[in-house]
Order: C-alpha cells, then structure tokens, then sequence
C-alpha cells in the first residue's frame, strides 16, 4: 500500500465532504491524532481495520494488493482455484451430476462465467457453484454470484436443460483467514447461504429438490506434494516395511518354538 497516496486520497475525499478531521475522526470511531497522521502518510502502524473505517467514513474502499515477480503470484492464485474446480467437479460428478466447467453466458447485454454449472437430470435441478481461494471483498463475492444464479435457469435452457430448481453453492478455500472474514460478515453470509459444508456434501450426494440448496463450502485446499514430503513419506514407508518383516519374522520364530 502506497501509504503516502492513501492519505492524499483520504485528504482529498474529507475536504470534498468539507469535513474537518475531527468530523471524520468522529465519523470513523477514531481519534483526530490518527487522522492527521494518516493523511500525512505515517499510516503504517496503524491496524488495517482502521485505515478500512476512515476509508469507509468518506465512501471509499481500501484495496490491498500483493505484488510477487510479476504475474507469478496470479499464476499460482490460479493453480490453487483450479484445484478446488477439479475437486469439486470430480465429486460432483462422482455423485451423478452433469458438470460444465467455466460455463460462460451473453443474456441481455449481462456476460459472465459460471465456474462449474451442474445438471441433474433425473430431478432436473441446476446447480450453480462459485469457487473463492479466497474472499477479497464480500460485496464483490456475492452481487456477482447472485446475478448468476439469477439467471441460471436460462443459462441451462441455452445447453437444452430445463430446470424446475435452481441450487447454488459458494465453495471457499478452508483456511482462518476465510473464516475471519466469514464470521465477520456472519449475518450476510447465514442469510445468503442457509447451509454449511456437511449439509451442503449432502444435499449434493443426494439432493432434494423441494429443499433447494444455497450454501456455503468451506473446501481443504489441494495439497502439493514437494521433493521433501515425498522422501518423508517414502522414509515412512520403508520403516512400516521394516517393522512389518521383523514382526513376521518374530511370529515364525514364535511358532517354531
């Protein structure tokens, strides 16, 4: 974070509010001293949360970004995403249903993609399943999410399905951070996806479609195996097979006797 435009922003946002700094000290449940201090660019102590409520107090957003050799970083967000995809698709399908990955969607000027779009056919339902590695911005997961689900019953007409249910499921990387935010947001969240991670791998196993589905699926990311833990576990392996000859070893030996 550019700590010194960010207070310059702040400046410029109170004074167009023509606000002074106690009024937005007050406004943002902070004192004036920090205030002045953000906005002269010494804002690097002081918690992220309330640099979000002084952001907040004159209608603007904190963006906080992580910047690593270029595009590696987006590169390896997305191989965490298409973990989970791969996942999650491969269950869904194990379970039954039809799965189309990165379903994409032109309906009356609205274009997106759908991360997997799933069809039971015996009990005609749509599912509509968003993937988050992580959870950026709640208001930037969830108005997208909804306009999909939305129109997902004209969406899986445009594949020759038609749907008398509509199920949604936002599937997150489990990690504390995504809980934090989640807990955070706890009465955004319960009302938008009455269902949680063990109801939800049910109802999908064996759906029903007068109780539609829409919840939320805390997933265990993928794990990769590195050189290192794959000479532990042969290490481990070969102990288990040491232990296993000498343990037979030692019931021969016993039964001779």
């Amino acid at each position: 974070m550019d700590l010194v435009r960010f207070g310059r922003g702040i400046r410029a946002l109170r004074m167009r509010r023509s606000w002074r700094q106690r009024d937005l000290a007050a406004a943002a449940s902070v004192s004036q001293t920090l205030v002045t201090r953000v906005e002269r660019g010494l804002g690097g102590s002081v918690p992220l949360a309330k640099l979000e409520r002084i952001a907040i107090a004159v209608g603007a957003a904190v963006d906080l970004r992580v910047r690593f050799n270029g595009e590696e970083l987006d590169r390896l967000l997305d191989a965490a995403h298409a973990g989970l995809v791969e996942i999650v698709a491969g269950l869904l399908r194990d379970w039954g249903w039809t799965v189309v990955v990165e379903a994409t969607f032109s309906i009356r000027g609205e274009r997106g993609s759908i991360d997997l779009l799933a069809w039971h056919p015996a009990l005609r339902i749509v599912l509509v399943v968003e993937i988050k590695s992580v959870i950026p911005d709640v208001q930037a997961t969830l108005a997208p999410f909804d306009r999909k689900v939305r129109l997902a019953r004209e969406v899986a007409q445009e594949r020759g399905w038609d749907a008398a249910v509509v199920a949604s499921v936002l599937v997150v990387a489990e990690d504390r951070t995504s809980r934090r935010r989640v807990d955070a947001h706890s009465a955004i969240f319960s009302q938008a996806f009455p269902q949680r991670s063990s109801a939800v791998r049910r109802w999908l196993a064996a759906p029903e479609p007068s109780m539609p589905l829409h919840g939320l699926w805390f997933l265990s990311r993928p794990q990769h195996v590195t050189p290192r833990h794959r000479v532990a576990r042969q290490r481990a392996g070969a102990r288990a097979q040491t232990a296993g000859r000498a343990s037979r070893i030692s019931a021969r030996e016993s039964v001779g006797d």
